[in-house]
């Protein structure tokens, strides 16, 4: 995003991507197609939102990591979640 370019975002957009930022299945990439923040600027928006302690904790967690980099990662990975995540809400 360029410093002219502004993206207005709710409270429960910014929710969301501090949420997607978390998860270690959504890449960037998706981020940006639905927000419009390249990676730099997820990052200044986590440092901005969390606390210190927790930032540095999400940063340490998601550098290098394969799955939050589409071009990294594994074509057997093609599902934002786990598939365990999904059975333990089935009744």
């Amino acid at each position: 995003m360029d410093r002219s370019e502004t993206v207005l975002l709710t409270v429960e957009d910014i929710s969301r991507i501090i949420e997607m930022a978390w998860e270690d299945r959504t890449p960037f990439e998706a981020i940006e197609y639905q927000f419009g923040l390249k990676q730099a600027d997820v990052i200044v928006l986590m440092r901005q939102e969390l606390k210190p302690g927790s930032f540095m904790s999400w940063r340490k967690r998601t550098r290098g990591q394969q799955t939050k980099h589409q071009a990294l990662r594994s074509k057997a990975v093609n599902r934002h979640c786990s598939t365990y995540q999904h059975k333990q809400y089935r009744p």
